[in-house]
C-alpha cells in the first residue's frame, strides 16, 4: 500500500479561528438573506460590518478597562475594611479611659498621645466619626437604642450619642448608637 497524496484541495477546510457558534450564525444569516431573496452584501457593506464590529469591540474593551480600574481603585479604597472595624473597640476603649482618667494627670496624657496617634493614622487612611448630637435622627447612620420623651427638641433628634459610628471614605463602618428625642413638634 503506498501513499497517495491527493492534490485535490476541495474537501480541505481552512481554520479561520471562528468559533462554531460564529459560524453557525454566519449560516443562519445566510440562510434568512436566502430565503427573503435579500442579496449577498457587497465588499463595501462587509467592510462596514467589519469596521462597525471593530469599533463595537474596541469600545467595550475600554468600558472593561475603564470598569476593571474602578474595581481595583475600590478595591485599594476599601481593602483596610475588616482591620479598621477590629480597631473600632480600641478607640472606644480610649475614649472610656480618657473620659474616666483625670485630666492633666500623666496617664491621662499619655493615653490621650496615643489615642491621638491612633486616630491621626486612621484619618489618613479615610476614617470619619460620627458623632454629632443635635441633628435628625438617620436610620441609614444612627441605631436608635433609647428614645428619650423631650418636648424642647423637635421629634426624631438626636440628643446624645452612645457609641460613636464611622465611615470609611463613603462607606459605613458602623452605626452610631444614639438616643433619640420624642414627644417635640415634628
Amino acid at each position: 500500500m503506498t501513499d497517495d497524496k491527493s492534490d485535490d484541495d476541495s474537501y480541505v477546510i481552512e481554520d479561520t479561528g471562528e468559533s462554531i457558534e460564529d459560524i453557525e450564525h454566519e449560516m443562519e444569516l445566510a440562510a434568512q438573506r436566502a430565503a427573503d431573496g435579500t442579496p449577498e452584501p457587497t465588499a463595501e457593506a462587509a467592510g462596514n460590518e467589519m469596521r462597525d464590529r471593530y469599533l463595537r469591540t474596541l469600545a467595550d474593551f475600554e468600558n472593561y478597562r475603564k470598569r476593571a480600574d474602578r474595581e481595583k481603585a475600590d478595591f485599594f479604597k476599601y481593602a483596610l475594611n475588616g482591620l479598621i472595624k477590629d480597631l473600632l473597640p480600641v478607640l472606644d476603649n480610649f475614649d472610656r479611659a480618657l473620659e474616666h482618667a483625670e485630666e492633666g494627670d500623666d496617664f491621662h496624657k499619655g493615653v490621650l498621645l496615643i489615642y491621638k496617634q491612633l486616630w491621626d493614622v486612621l484619618q489618613r487612611h479615610g476614617v470619619k466619626p460620627i458623632d454629632q448630637a443635635g441633628v435628625h435622627f438617620d436610620p441609614n447612620i444612627h441605631e436608635a437604642v433609647i428614645t428619650e420623651e423631650d418636648p424642647s427638641v423637635p421629634a426624631h433628634t438626636v440628643n446624645a450619642i452612645l457609641q460613636k459610628g464611622y465611615f470609611l471614605h463613603d462607606r459605613l463602618l458602623r452605626p452610631a448608637l444614639v438616643k433619640v428625642a420624642v414627644g417635640g413638634a415634628e
